[in-house]
């Protein structure tokens, strides 16, 4: 997913922001799940990915480098260093 972002914001012109919503919360929308996944609220499950990033931004700029450091599952680590 961090490579189509980057296509996305290169090739679609797309700003890492708009590009970012559509891989989450549009996406969840759009499979019929954007009231359960998709995006950080109260309610919702807790799945997200810990980058090793300074700025959500680097997203759409890094073709190539795996930023992930770790995957949350339903707030619970299931992948990374610690787990």
């Amino acid at each position: 997913m961090q490579f189509v972002i980057a296509l996305a914001c290169r090739y679609m012109r797309l700003l890492p922001s708009e590009a970012l919503v559509g891989a989450t919360l549009n996406a969840a929308h759009a499979i019929g799940l954007g009231t359960r996944v998709g995006s950080l609220e109260p309610g919702k499950l807790a799945d997200m990915v810990i980058l090793d990033a300074t700025d959500y931004r680097m997203l759409g700029y890094r073709f190539g480098t795996n930023l992930a450091r770790g995957v949350i599952k339903q707030g619970t680590l299931v992948a990374g260093s610690d787990s």
